[in-house]
Formats: C-alpha cells, sequence, structure tokens
C-alpha cells in the first residue's frame, strides 16, 4: 500500500490521512456503540438471573419450613412417640425416641430397576 502514496504530494498525502481518521472515527463509533448494547443486554440478563436467584432462594428457604413443619408433625413430640408403645409404624418403619440427626425430606432420582424397565420399554416400540 506504501508503493501507492510514493506519487502523491503532502497535500494529498493530508487529505489522505484525514479520509482516515474520519473512518477510523467511524469505526471507533461503530464500535464503542456495540460494546455499549452488549454491556445493557449483560447488564439486563444479570439483573434478571439475580432476581430469578433471589426467587429461588425464597423457594428453598418456604420448602425448608415446611420441611421443618412436616418434621415436627411427623416427630414433634415424644408424647406421641411414647404413646406407641411398640414403636412400629406401618410400612416397615420404626421410631426410635433418640433420634441421632434431624430428618431431611428430598427428592432422588428413580432407582435403577426403573430406568432399565423404562428403557427396555422405549426400545420395545
Amino acid at each position: 500500500m506504501g508503493e501507492e502514496l510514493y506519487g502523491l504530494n503532502v497535500k494529498d498525502l493530508q487529505r489522505l490521512e484525514n479520509q482516515l481518521e474520519m473512518s477510523l472515527r467511524g469505526v471507533r463509533m461503530k464500535k464503542e456503540q456495540i460494546l455499549t448494547a452488549e454491556i445493557q443486554e449483560l447488564t439486563r440478563k444479570g439483573n434478571l438471573i439475580h432476581q430469578e436467584n433471589v426467587e429461588l432462594y425464597k423457594k428453598v428457604k418456604y420448602i425448608e419450613q415446611e420441611n421443618m413443619e412436616l418434621s415436627r408433625k411427623a416427630y414433634g413430640t415424644k408424647d406421641h412417640i411414647a404413646a406407641n408403645t411398640t414403636g412400629f409404624v406401618p410400612f416397615g418403619f420404626t421410631i426410635s425416641t433418640q433420634l441421632q440427626a434431624p430428618i431431611q425430606l428430598q427428592l432422588s432420582p428413580p432407582a435403577v430397576q426403573d430406568m432399565v424397565t423404562q428403557t427396555r420399554a422405549n426400545k420395545s416400540r
């Protein structure tokens, strides 16, 4: 490109330099607009994620509170446990008067046998 400039006089070179500076300014302005728009969009998404996080936190706290209440209802008083003299509860559960840790109820993935049965059912289709 420098070879093409060889025959130009100072005035032409000055005009070319000004054109290049104007073009470069335009490119920089466009780049700044794009980056500003991207920053605004990322900020908006960040705010939405933060709000969703706050809502999920509230749900977790609510579920924890429900679990505590259910636990209190199920294992609440020693009088209830003492009333059942055999300590037997239907479905193969037994109640001990000395619980070692608080009971936490939570969802778990399906059993391996259920997954195998489902896989076989899908293959037969």
